[in-house]
């Protein structure tokens, strides 16, 4: 039944870009890994990462300098990270944090096939790096789910605690419910999101285009509203499933919304703490007038790169709406899935019958005697 299952939801919920917009190449002088046709960069990691299942998936990190926030983002549908590489810097550059984007099983080029408990070991394979190898620690992440993308990005954040935050873009309530208006969650639905989001128990910024033809914006709206920790929300109006970043409120929102989490109660100590010790720093060098002043000189250009208040929108479909057109089966033959589930139970509530029967003539015989 789980392989039924699994098989029927990918046909659905996942199309891997064909093929791939990159390629993992090793540089023979450093033995780095490198994302062809991008040029290296002292700041990015390349990555191939070992899922619990087997599968070996590719991963970038974009380090920045100082960051005391690491954004793990899983992506959209029909994309991967060559597509998303460029968002991933901008991302970086202008919240002043750490970026690990990584591809799903079967996407970009990662092994395996694409299913919903594949996502599931990507994304942990993809935490698990950012604790073992970067020393991140679990509040210090903060979780960035785009479309199916929630999916992974939810399930992950109702077992973590002490997570930073989570970010949902475009989120889905569930796999099913983007293509049937349907009232309940069926058994082979997928990425249950609607069930899960009570469960997390950090601030959520969710981010929705008012005019999303993909996944309506009735589900961004919906799942804000099942948050235990709410942040005020992103309703980008005329918004579609694959443009939001290029709205300037975006950028300027998640900025806020990262400034937020990051001077939350149990860090401020430590930010006052930071803060100090860098005002020390710079009163104990204000003799140096000289080297001070061409360092001013210097900084001009960097504060030009934080002017811009939009993104430079990478050149990808986040999703392909014609298949998903076509794939809309009846919503009749959804019916007689569930029929034919609720009709292999009528066989045992038929035995549990004849048990009760059972029962209650042993009852007569014993008064009667």
């Amino acid at each position: 039944m789980g392989g039924v299952t699994s098989s029927m939801a990918a046909k659905f919920a996942f199309f891997p870009p064909n093929p791939p917009s990159y390629k993992l190449v090793m540089d023979p002088a450093t033995g780095l890994l490198l994302l062809d046709p991008f040029p290296h960069r002292e700041n990015v990691d390349v990555l191939r990462l070992k899922t619990r299942r087997g599968n070996e998936i590719a991963a970038v990190y974009v380090r920045y300098p100082m960051a005391t926030s690491t954004l793990l983002y899983s992506h959209g549908n029909a994309t991967d990270i060559g597509q998303m590489y460029e968002l991933f810097i901008e991302l970086s550059i202008h919240l002043k944090i750490n970026v690990m984007g990584y591809d799903y099983s079967g996407y970009g080029r990662s092994s395996g096939k694409p299913s919903e408990h594949n996502t599931y070991a990507d994304i942990q394979a993809a935490y698990n790096c950012l604790l073992e190898n970067y020393g991140a620690k679990q509040e210090d992440i903060i979780l960035y789910g785009q479309s199916v993308g929630s999916g992974p990005t939810v399930d992950l954040a109702t077992r973590l605690p002490r997570l930073r935050a989570v970010v949902l873009h475009s989120p889905i309530l569930s796999g099913l419910r983007v293509m049937y208006p349907v009232k309940r969650t069926y058994w082979f639905d997928i990425y249950k999101n609607i069930d899960k989001i009570p469960m997390v128990r950090c601030p959520v910024l969710v981010i929705h285009g008012t005019s999303d033809e993909v996944v309506d914006f009735s589900h961004g709206k919906h799942l804000w509203e099942l948050c235990q920790e709410k942040y005020e929300p992103l309703w980008l109006k005329g918004g579609n499933h694959c443009n939001l970043e290029r709205f300037p409120e975006y950028i300027r929102h998640l900025k806020k919304f990262i400034l937020s989490v990051e001077k939350s109660p149990s860090r401020r100590s430590s930010t006052r703490k930071s803060i100090d010790r860098t005002e020390n720093s710079r009163r104990s060098s204000d003799c140096f007038e000289g080297p001070r002043k061409s360092t001013d000189r210097r900084e001009k250009p960097r504060k030009s790169t934080d002017r811009p208040e939009n993104l430079r929108f990478p050149d990808y479909r986040c999703s392909n709406i014609e298949k998903l057109e076509k794939l809309k089966i009846p919503f009749d033959q959804v019916e007689r899935s569930r029929r034919s589930v609720e009709y292999h139970e009528k066989p045992r509530r038929s035995i549990d019958h004849q048990l009760e029967k059972g029962r209650k003539s042993v009852d007569w015989l014993d008064r009667i005697r």
